[in-house]
């Protein structure tokens, strides 16, 4: 039982080459929105009619039984519908009845991400593990990844404070997010990125272009964040703006105090794309 109860609380969202497939932990397994892995293999804005043609076509029809189950899942309005849902081995087998160029590297995909999640659920030392690794290979100091870690982890423990206290994830999440920075930095996430001349198409995450001190600071503003939401005992997404704001406004109030005594800029224009390219062991300006 502990250990379905950690799996719960794992994102139920993977991605896939930019595209998000919805899931979730049913009988000791990984359950996929039927429907989202359609959508990725034939870029059909009407998957759902897809899927209803292929499921009659290929099993339906031949009267096969259903190897696929009914689960409810969150949809894109914060509310949860029943869905087509199946488990790893009947994806792969749907995946055989449509035809598209996505289809093998989304089945190495698909083993990959239930073998690596399944472990990381075990033992959540080897999904860190991964990360760092990743950073490592793109040219991240230690120090940096160290503190990025942390980051992510202070960062997942607030995103659980906003889905237990009825903020729906994503354009709420966003928009909190959003708060946060404003407060803690003077600037919003755009300004931000365009400070780092992050291209506006771009999918690159703004923290992984952070400086030392940014993510210092962007981890104060989210941790008190979390302190903040706590000790309101924040509910729905009003009061939870509150908290964020408030959060967000004493890392703030941190930052120009620290850039007065040390004469520094917290905000820095360099990113990683810059870093890696000057020396094989990246520093960052802002803090030397």
């Amino acid at each position: 039982m502990a250990r379905e109860k950690n799996i719960k609380k794992e994102n139920s969202l993977i991605v896939f080459e930019n595209t998000e497939v919805r899931r979730i932990w049913h009988q000791d397994q990984w359950y996929f929105s039927v429907v989202d892995v359609v959508a990725i293999l034939t870029d059909s804005p009407r998957a759902r009619q897809y899927w209803g043609k292929v499921k009659n076509r290929e099993f339906l029809s031949l009267q096969l039984s259903p190897i696929w189950i009914q689960l409810k899942l969150l949809a894109s309005d914060g509310k949860k519908y029943s869905t087509d849902c199946a488990n790893t081995e009947s994806i792969l087998r749907i995946i055989q009845s449509i035809p598209s160029k996505k289809a093998e590297p989304f089945k190495r995909w698909l083993a990959k991400v239930g073998y690596e999640r399944i472990e990381e659920i075990e033992d959540p030392e080897k999904g860190q593990d991964r990360i760092k690794n990743y950073y490592e290979m793109k040219g991240y100091p230690k120090s940096w990844i160290d503190k990025r870690l942390r980051g992510i982890a202070i960062r997942q423990e607030l995103t659980d404070e906003w889905k237990n206290r009825d903020v729906t994830p994503g354009k709420e999440f966003a928009i909190l997010t959003n708060e946060i920075s404003k407060a803690t930095f003077g600037i919003d996430i755009k300004e931000h990125k365009e400070i780092k001349k992050i291209p506006k198409k771009s999918k690159a995450n703004l923290r992984d272009n952070m400086t030392d001190l940014e993510l210092i600071f962007n981890m104060l503003g989210e941790k008190l964040t979390t302190e903040a939401t706590r000790g309101k005992d924040a509910q729905g997404f009003e009061e939870n703006k509150s908290a964020a704001i408030s959060g967000g406004s004493i890392a703030g109030r941190a930052r120009k105090d620290a850039e007065k005594r040390l004469k520094i800029n917290v905000v820095s224009k360099e990113n990683h794309l810059n870093l890696t390219t000057k020396s094989k062991r990246p520093r960052f300006k802002s803090i030397k």
